[in-house]
């Protein structure tokens, strides 16, 4: 089998055997991937480019029968007249959403202590909670309610933090892979700045980084992700560790950058030797040697934003949280113009809600912010560009995920938003437009109007919950 390739991944990363992170599917001709397989009707709409919406009104997305899309059709085309029709109605069919920063050990916490900045947030509220996910009763059921609710928000991917805990990571694996859904799970590391109940040798994460390699192994869409916690809570000895597994297993690396003033402050104060946060991990093999996370980066610029570039480094915007922490404002059109790669993530708990479609509120809320500020030197962000940012930009890092183009997988939203256009009643005078609607979705809906949710073809029914 050969890798797909994704828009953001850079020849080195192409072509290993089964690299976590991105989806494979064996080489098929045309005409073999329009054979059977299944045609969805709705209004269809997805960001092939950043810079606008594609929409075919009551169109069809043909699915091949390995779950990836053939072809996006305003008429239904000639030679699939005998595939099955599932209509939708007069609903949205858009690309699922993916999260590519979020902690599932913070679950329990979401919506509390907004009122305090990262590093007091992280000792007085975050530590104690992600302790007790020791406990392996304790993590099934929150593990279970945490999956759940990615699943009612529309997220079918996420890249998420565990904890130190090697057997209840591996559960969570377990949980997200059973609901038939993707990700990349990560046993945390940390040995400094921390508890003790919250530290672990790097022997045991390299250790248990490699025994959930091994658990994931038979999982389609799930693998583990190499996650030192952040600069200040790892040794160099575990940092450079970290980064030869990486390397050696050829497996993604997450973190995090630059997020809090106070943060950098403190990085710079343990290397001062190093010309920039980003340069520490890079040092350590941690910046982009294997496909690389970064969230937050809101004090990220000059040669550390030029360090990310050249190392292909993807940056996880994740306004929600840098509003609730008080950490700052991430300057994504600089990002953008640069041509980073960027994603967003929804950093629960830090970030108060799990649902994408409020991050992209907030990610144009923030860049309007900055437009502002510097009295339109940067321009804000655009629908489109924020729903890209959601979808194909975010669904790179897993591959061909994301977007409706043929050869991606159909990982799919169906939106019943007729409750939302009430108004829309002949008084007004015109219907709402397609993308109307899906702008009215963004601001004004919830999980109530998803009525189907798929992951690469597969229609992903409810997640059961802990039967403790």
């Amino acid at each position: 089998m050969t890798g797909t390739r994704s828009h953001w991944l850079p020849d080195r990363w192409i072509n290993h055997a089964k690299r976590p992170g991105v989806a494979y599917r064996a080489q098929i001709n045309h005409n073999e991937m329009m054979q059977g397989g299944r045609l969805y009707r709705a209004n269809v709409l997805h960001t092939p480019r950043p810079d606008r919406f594609e929409i075919v009104e009551r169109g069809y997305v043909h699915v091949d029968a390995q779950g990836y899309v053939t072809g996006v059709y305003g008429e239904l085309p000639a030679g699939l007249g005998e595939c099955e029709v599932e209509d939708f109605g007069d609903t949205l069919l858009i690309p699922a959403m993916n999260d590519l920063h979020v902690h599932a050990p913070q679950y329990r916490n979401q919506g509390m202590a907004m009122d305090l900045e990262l590093l007091p947030w992280l000792s007085t509220y975050t530590f104690p909670e992600e302790a007790r996910y020791s406990d392996r009763r304790y993590a099934e059921v929150m593990y279970r309610r945490f999956v759940r609710d990615l699943w009612r928000h529309g997220t079918m991917r996420a890249s998420i933090f565990a904890t130190i805990h090697k057997e209840t990571a591996e559960l969570l694996a377990t949980i997200l892979d059973e609901a038939g859904m993707g990700g990349l799970i990560g046993v945390v590391g940390m040995d400094t700045g921390c508890p003790d109940n919250l530290r672990n040798s790097t022997e045991e994460v390299v250790n248990d980084t490699l025994s959930l390699i091994d658990h994931t192994s038979g999982m389609p869409l799930v693998s583990a992700i190499v996650t030192p916690r952040f600069v200040p809570s790892c040794s160099c000895h575990m940092l450079t560790e970290l980064g030869k597994t990486a390397q050696r297993y050829r497996i993604p690396v997450q973190s995090h950058l630059s997020e809090n003033q106070g943060e950098v402050a403190l990085v710079r104060k343990l290397f001062p030797d190093s010309s920039c946060y980003g340069a520490v991990y890079d040092r350590f093999g941690l910046f982009g040697q294997t496909p690389t996370l970064m969230a937050h980066c809101c004090y990220t610029d000059g040669e550390e934003l030029e360090l990310m570039k050249k190392n292909h480094v993807f940056v996880v915007h994740c306004p929600i949280s840098n509003c609730d922490l008080g950490s700052g404002i991430a300057p994504i059109r600089r990002f953008l113009d640069a041509g980073l790669p960027v994603a967003l993530g929804s950093d629960m708990a830090g970030g108060h809600d799990l649902s994408l479609f409020r991050v992209m509120q907030s990610a144009i809320q923030m860049s309007k912010l900055l437009y502002a500020r510097t009295e339109g030197e940067w321009s804000f962000l655009s629908l489109s560009e924020a729903f890209h940012l959601a979808t194909k930009s975010g669904g790179a890092f897993f591959g061909k995920v994301g977007c409706f183009e043929p050869g991606y997988s159909f990982d799919a939203l169906v939106i019943d938003d007729s409750e939302l256009n009430r108004h829309d009643d002949g008084l007004a005078g015109s219907a709402y437009t397609v993308r109307q609607r899906m702008e009215r979705y963004i601001y004004l809906g919830d999980d109530r109007q998803i009525v189907h949710r798929f992951c690469q073809g597969r229609e992903i029914t409810e997640p059961r919950l802990s039967d403790l």
